[in-house]
């Protein structure tokens, strides 16, 4: 027998003057004592109040049949020993029905004289504090012993209870241990949460079995040229029939709700049920095509896609930013390709800012930016102690601080072998196990992958999984380097002053110079650049385009002569070398050596290029 916090001394003072030394007592059970106080719940209670007659527990035992059907087998495994220790063991629902009930033959009879039974609702504003509605209050284990508990009704009783949830993190009910108090052990917490975890196991492995349940009952379907999805009973798009396969290539990445949103309506659903037991494991929704006009009646009116980056007057980009907005609302897997600095990042926010995610986070990770031996503790998390130097209490990984999301990989190509297996699964079971524990927790994220590299050759090479590219690469969406949209530079430059706050005055001059160089850099470096052309403006006054010309010869200083020598007329960066060389000779009367020492170029580099350029 085990003692609780609670004597019935204390439990009369709260009840009479709402007194509780609270240093000495079980913070849980003060807090849903207040809770019970405020509630008025009647702590006089000798029995359950509301309990459901049989028409109404069976159809509360169908609404929960997938739970039931999940817990019972191993209720019935574990009742000989709930049996001979004198305990029942209890199944309740998430609004705190008893829908089944074991146990030794006296404790069910003890249980009945209190209303203990099935159909009987147990929770907090019912009964009072017990294990069974504080476990639901808190979504968290809980053991309750004799006068811990708020009402009269149970106060010769020990119970103890762990929530069980589903794969997405929700709650489905309880499993409850409960005994007469004077047969009360420590281990009956540890049974409750060892059943809980294992009737969890046991729903999805069933999960799964009625998704291939509900594919093979409706594969006559699946042929159909007529638009039909087929649903799990959550909403979850398990197949899709021909005609909507040919027109939506990325379905079985989609929700419903995503799918409707590329232009269908529901026109009706039909239930799809389990051959093993009588209740709908799925259901298949005819679609009919949905039809949006504008004032005109005549056109296809959309939602505007937010694009949060300076503005683009480019075929090429434009063409990015339509692919964009078919892919943000969406749940399809989207992989940008392009050159490193090109903008990728901002395109994968777009599309996260302009889908259903919005509201949740978005998580960038550059994979080729960690060692290897810290890319999975960044994506998966740890545990506290899994490794020397692992923070306490643990860390969160990428995937789980996207929850609710989306998840940014870029690089993608750099990802080592070892982590695509573990990026593959994470992609196919939808769970991360932290290192150091053994815990699989539930992920809720949209990813988005984005490469500078071939990845179709890198597959091609061996050095990439076949199989993850196809999981990653549903949707490509293609981001064109800068030289190839060299029209939307002004708007970037634009940008770029709002952003940062550049109050200058550019001309016609500086933005040709700019357009005549190549951006082997792409964005990036012509953000860099602008950077520099400001610091340097700002601190010495100096004008923007001399600036810009010493930066971009600087830029340029790292090219071969051959190539120079290659070029059928002069480029941008030797009209610069060769003015440059002109106003140094001008300023030195001629002075070769002088002039090269202006300009910080050798003197036997200075005397070539005055040849190249007939300045002699």
């Amino acid at each position: 027998m085990i003692e609780g916090s609670f004597s019935l001394n204390m439990w009369e003072r709260f009840i009479k003057e709402g007194i509780l030394e609270e240093s000495r007592l079980n913070k849980r059970i003060i807090e849903s004592w207040y809770r019970c106080r405020s509630e008025e719940v009647n702590p006089n209670l000798k029995v359950g109040q509301h309990v459901l007659n049989q028409e109404q527990l069976e159809k509360q035992r169908r609404k929960n049949s997938f739970l039931i059907h999940a817990a019972l087998p191993y209720m019935n495994k574990i009742e000989k020993f709930i049996q001979e220790t004198s305990m029942v063991s209890l199944l309740i629902d998430a609004q705190g029905y008893i829908l089944s009930m074991n146990g030794a033959q006296h404790v069910l009879e003890k249980a009945r004289e209190i209303n203990f039974t099935e159909g009987s609702c147990w929770t907090e504003k019912e009964v009072g504090t017990n294990a069974i509605g504080t476990a639901l209050q808190n979504k968290e284990a809980m053991m309750v012993t004799g006068a811990e508990h708020y009402a009269k009704a149970s106060h010769e009783w020990s119970c103890s209870s762990a929530v069980i949830r589903g794969g997405a993190g929700e709650v489905l009910g309880v499993f409850n241990i409960s005994c007469p108090a004077e047969y009360a052990h420590q281990s009956m917490i540890v049974t409750a949460t060892s059943a809980a975890y294992m009737i969890e196991k046991a729903q999805i492995h069933l999960k799964r079995e009625e998704e291939i349940a509900l594919l093979h009952n409706t594969m006559e379907w699946m042929e159909s040229e007529r638009p039909l999805i087929v649903c799990t009973n959550n909403g979850n798009v398990v197949g899709a029939s021909k005609g909507v396969r040919e027109k939506m290539g990325n379905w079985a990445e989609m929700s419903k709700a995503s799918l409707l949103n590329e232009g269908y309506d529901v026109q009706f659903e039909v239930p799809v049920f389990s051959k093993n037991r009588l209740t709908a494991i799925g259901y298949i929704a005819y679609l009919t095509p949905k039809r949006y006009k504008n004032r005109e009646d005549s056109f296809f009116v959309s939602a505007p896609f937010i694009f949060n980056g300076a503005k683009s007057v480019s075929k090429a980009f434009q063409h990015t930013l339509t692919e964009a907005k078919c892919a943000a609302p969406t749940e399809a897997s989207v992989y940008l390709s392009g050159e490193t600095g090109a903008g990728k990042e901002m395109v994968a926010k777009a599309i996260h800012e302009n889908s259903g995610r919005k509201k949740g986070p978005f998580i960038a990770l550059n994979c080729g930016a960690l060692p290897k031996n810290l890319l999975e503790s960044e994506l998966f998390g740890y545990e506290e102690g899994a490794f020397t130097g692992a923070k306490r209490g643990g860390y969160k990984g990428k995937f789980q601080q996207a929850s609710g999301g989306t998840l940014f990989l870029d690089e993608i190509g750099d990802l080592p072998f070892m982590m695509q297996i573990a990026l593959l699964r994470v992609l196919q079971e939808r769970i991360v196990t932290p290192l150091g524990s053994e815990e699989e927790k539930p992920i809720d994220v949209r990813i988005i992958t984005a490469t500078h590299q071939d990845l179709k050759a890198l597959v091609e090479q061996g050095k990439f999984r076949e199989d993850l590219y196809y999981r990653l690469h549903i949707y490509p969406v293609h981001v064109p380097s800068l030289r190839s949209r060299k029209e939307d530079i002004p708007h970037l430059v634009q940008y770029f002053c709002e952003r940062y706050k550049w109050h200058v005055t550019l001309s016609p001059l500086f933005f040709k110079k700019l357009a005549h160089y190549d951006w082997p850099g792409n964005i990036r470096e012509l953000f860099n650049i602008l950077h520099r052309v400001k610091i340097v403006e700002e601190a010495k006054g100096e004008g923007v385009e001399n600036i810009l010309d010493n930066i971009l010869l600087d830029s340029l200083s790292s090219s071969s002569e051959r190539e120079e020598k290659e070029l059928p007329s002069l480029s941008f960066r030797e009209e610069i070398q060769k003015e440059k060389m002109k106003t140094a000779l001008q300023e030195t009367n001629g002075n070769i050596t002088l002039a090269a020492k202006l300009i910080n170029v050798p003197r036997s580099t200075f005397y070539r290029r005055l040849q190249k350029y007939n300045l002699h």
